[in-house]
């Protein structure tokens, strides 16, 4: 078996315009994705490498440890069945569910069995889900309940082709995964080892559809030598994060890369995992689990602030608390900079850990020694929080292009606001309008469809749609996108992302969006959080509106919300010159039949749907 070989140090190289930092491990002689698995098997069989619990099982009921060894049991098994069941080299598995251990066992199944696999969110729309079965004709699916069977039927049916032979994902020893393993018995170790090493590191290892925050899904493909690269440099930068006696909680969709990857890391590197299919059981899992790192979306650590103030507000603790935040984010910037913090600070601060830094550590578990921030750009004071109450945020920046992670904070250098230097093997290039360039070990060579590429790369650097600036050491800060940039009837352009930030620094804020493209001056559309906003008429003894109900877009006309929000509008209308400030602004909820229609997986707003949707409300605001 191949065996990783490190490299020299690696330090990031900085240009006028670029960074780069040379790759920390040689990748060539591994084979495929496959062996970053068989590696771990052959160092630690024994070593735990998953935690799981049995279907409908509560949190607190004992999770089963399964070793490295039998996890890659059952993916061998699994993958002879694939075989037996007629799975060709390159054809294309699809598989269709929440986070969970067999996701993981099925993703590594069909690897070993030599096929493409193609990762669909199970909330995906029956448009979306039946384009993606008409580009990438699956041979097999794997679907997480029978109502996901029943969709992948329709959206084939839809797509006037075959549907693939669809296997739910169901454990013990009567169930449909069990059938299909049976069928492996007829396949031999050196069959399926034959079938293994068949893919090389440049040929296609999954199929990747974006989610996207507007338009069609593209499929974009990812080969054995992104994922073996971008697995190993990450491990190599973040030793003190991923280690064999770490441990973490993955309930972040799988279906998206950041996840996926982090997954192929932890095996790779002997990072106990266990699997979330609901966010809304993590906080409880924390405590049971006591992982020692975290991957998070920043909508996730602004619901865990949202939560500590509301906890003072009922203990009557509302300003110490708010005094408890100002003193984490001093300390916090102290630790940035490498000053010694004066006494004050340091007494202070011990007071408030002892009164409510410690609680939280212990809430998130009180093990966690880091917590990775992706998929979306953190505010920065809220980078410090968290880094001021001991539990140290990295921000990362990467795209399903990139394979996940292209930049990062590294442990000791991390800086609020910056989203790191360029990961080992990967370079970031600022274009002269702006725009964030990436090429590098995780950079796609393109898209299924080629004519998707033709707008995509320029003189060989992927073109990410982001913009943002270099320091002098690499690392990069991001200021906004592209194509969400404002330009008035007056010809001012804007970058809405600064605005937008302050506003969702309100507890009763989802998300905002600044308007007025071809306009003459701006307005914004500022989403309630529903479930914040029922809290908090409760806890004013008000009756909530009843838009807070609503099953789909709506506008929520609100004397006491407004009044509420109108302050943050007005700070953040204080933070930008002028011709920046909106001029009128609107409320809306966006129905809790409808959140998959705005909302992406990882929790971004589809911007233009929410624009399309609160067009009319837009019109009465230039009326």
């Amino acid at each position: 078996m191949s065996r990783s070989s490190a490299l020299p140090q690696t330090t990031t190289v900085v240009a006028a315009d670029s960074a780069v930092t040379p790759s920390a491990v040689e990748i060539d002689q591994y084979r495929n994705v496959t062996d970053l698995l068989l590696q771990r098997y052959e160092t630690a069989p024994e070593h735990i490498a998953f935690e799981t619990r049995q279907v409908g099982a509560s949190i607190d009921q004992p999770w089963t440890p399964v070793s490295t060894r039998q996890f890659t049991g059952q993916v061998q098994d699994l993958a002879k069945g694939l075989i037996a069941s007629g799975v060709q080299r390159g054809e294309t598995v699809l598989i269709m569910a929440p986070t969970q251990y067999l996701w993981a066992v099925v993703d590594q199944a069909a690897l070993f069995a030599g096929a493409v696999v193609v990762p669909v969110y199970d909330t995906a729309p029956a448009g979306q889900l039946s384009s993606i079965i008409a580009d990438a004709r699956p041979v097999v699916a794997f679907a997480a309940a029978p109502e996901h069977r029943e969709r992948l039927i329709a959206a084939s049916a839809l797509a006037k082709t075959e549907a693939p032979t669809i296997w739910l994902l169901e454990s013990g020893p009567h169930s449909p995964l069990s059938a299909l393993t049976d069928l492996g018995d007829s396949v031999t170790d050196a069959q399926l080892e034959e079938r293994r090493i068949e893919a090389a590191l440049d040929d296609v290892a999954t199929i990747v559809y974006t989610s996207g925050t507007t338009g069609s899904p593209k499929g974009v493909l990812i080969t054995h030598r992104n994922l073996v690269g971008q697995v190993l440099n990450t491990a190599a930068a973040y030793s003190e994060v991923v280690h064999e006696s770490g441990n973490t909680v993955l309930f972040l969709p799988l279906t998206h890369v950041l996840g996926r990857a982090l997954q192929l890391i932890c095996i790779a590197n002997g990072m106990r995992v266990a699997h979330l299919s609901d966010p809304k059981e993590v906080v409880q899992a924390l405590s049971i689990l006591k992982p020692t790192f975290l991957v998070v979306v920043p909508r996730v650590l602004e619901k865990i602030e949202s939560a500590a103030a509301a906890s003072a507000r009922d203990k009557h603790l509302l300003p110490l608390w708010r005094s408890a935040q100002r003193t984490a984010i001093e300390w916090a910037q102290y630790i940035e900079s490498g000053d010694r913090a004066p006494v004050m600070l340091r007494m202070r601060r011990a007071f408030f850990d002892r009164l409510f830094y410690s609680r939280l550590r212990s809430v998130m578990g009180g093990r966690m020694e880091y917590l990775l921030s992706g998929a979306a750009v953190l505010r920065p004071d809220l980078a410090l929080l968290f880094g001021g109450l001991g539990v140290p945020v990295i921000e990362g920046y990467g795209l399903t292009e990139t394979t996940a992670p292209l930049t990062g904070g590294r442990p000791g250098s991390l800086v609020a606001g910056s989203v790191g230097t360029p990961l080992p093997g990967n370079e970031v290039r600022i274009a002269p309008n702006g725009e964030v360039l990436a090429r590098g070990v995780g950079v796609i060579a393109g898209y299924r469809n080629s004519q998707q590429n033709e707008d995509a790369f320029i003189d060989g650097y992927f073109r990410t749609g982001d913009i943002g600036s270099l320091d002098e050491t690499g690392a990069l800060t991001l200021t906004g996108r592209l194509k969400h940039v404002i330009v008035t009837s007056t010809g001012r352009t804007i970058s809405p992302e600064s605005w937008e930030q302050d506003v969702e620094q309100h507890p009763l804020v989802a998300h905002a969006t600044l308007v007025g493209n071809d306009r003459p001056y701006l307005t914004a559309l500022v989403v309630i959080d529903t479930e914040a906003a029922l809290s908090w008429f409760s806890e004013r003894g008000d009756s909530a509106p009843e838009a807070l109900n609503a099953t789909s877009f709506a506008d929520c006309r609100d004397g006491r919300l407004n009044e509420e929000i109108s302050a943050a509008v007005g700070q953040a209308n204080a933070a930008v010159p002028p011709s920046e400030r909106v001029q009128a602004w609107t409320a809306v909820v966006l129905g809790t039949e409808q959140m998959d229609d705005f909302v992406t997986p990882t929790m971004k707003l589809k911007r233009q749907a929410l624009l399309k949707a609160g067009a009319p409300l837009v019109d009465v605001l230039y009326a």
